[in-house]
């Protein structure tokens, strides 16, 4: 796994950090410390931030105001490009996989970003995580399921070795077998050492593999806390996970 960065504190550190398009802030002021090794849940209503806060994590947005740290580096407003060989991955929401490619050239262009990765090693771990995509290797991505092609998009970005994986609403559009498959690997992969940082739709589901959970209401940051803890809050299951008991 990529070790670029210092071995204590938190590996990602936002700090005030306000973010939009052109003059226009769509996030205001947030900060959020994750841990080494956490799988952390954005959650909130349409139109709170949530895609553009990750966006801003990969300098796909004017950073306004603020600081993100990774590890002890500064990379507020590196390149997309430069993220990758440091140790950052992500995963967008959609177009996300070459459909003409066979899904082990998909897998294979994850390697291309990061000299030196080694990519059999890559290949055997990403195959052991997604056993269903060894089995379809030689076969055209643009032939399989959403969710094998979610399970594509997810491998691409992990042969690049990150020590950080951002990813965008991984469940969208998703059946419900696959939705659960896909939050069972991403509970895998960080078993492997892989800190996650996931924005999220289906709440009530990712909060219960969260350790932790924030919820973001109109661009700013409104409560964090366990993700079993805020699906028993009563605020926050009324106000953004559609009522009813937490189970």
């Amino acid at each position: 796994m990529t070790t670029t960065t210092a071995a204590t504190g938190p590996l990602l550190d936002i700090r005030g950090l306000s973010a939009g398009y052109g003059a226009t802030a769509v996030i205001s002021g947030i900060d959020m410390a994750v841990a080494r090794g956490e799988i952390r849940v954005i959650v909130g209503p349409n139109g709170a931030g949530k895609s553009t806060l990750l966006k801003s994590l990969l300098s796909m947005t004017t950073i306004l105001q603020g600081q993100v740290l990774f590890g002890e580096r500064d990379i507020t407003g590196v390149p997309t490009a430069q993220l990758v060989p440091m140790g950052i991955a992500a995963v967008p929401q959609s177009r996300n996989v070459f459909v003409s490619l066979s899904v082990a050239e998909n897998l294979d262009v994850g390697t291309y970003a990061v000299p030196g990765v080694d990519a059999p090693r890559m290949f055997e771990r990403v195959y052991q995580l997604f056993p269903d995509l060894k089995d379809k290797r030689r076969q055209p991505a643009g032939e399989l399921s959403g969710g094998q092609r979610q399970m594509v998009a997810i491998g691409r970005a992990l042969m690049a070795d990150p020590s950080l994986l951002l990813l965008d609403e991984p469940t969208a559009g998703l059946s419900p077998a696959y939705l659960e498959r896909i939050f069972d690997l991403i509970v895998d992969i960080r078993q492997t050492g892989v800190t996650v940082v996931m924005v999220e739709q289906n709440a009530r589901q990712a909060l219960r593999i969260a350790d932790v959970g924030t919820v973001l209401v109109s661009g700013r940051h409104h409560i964090s806390g366990h993700g079993r803890a805020l699906l028993a809050n009563d605020e926050v299951r009324r106000s953004f996970l559609g009522g009813g008991e937490a189970s």
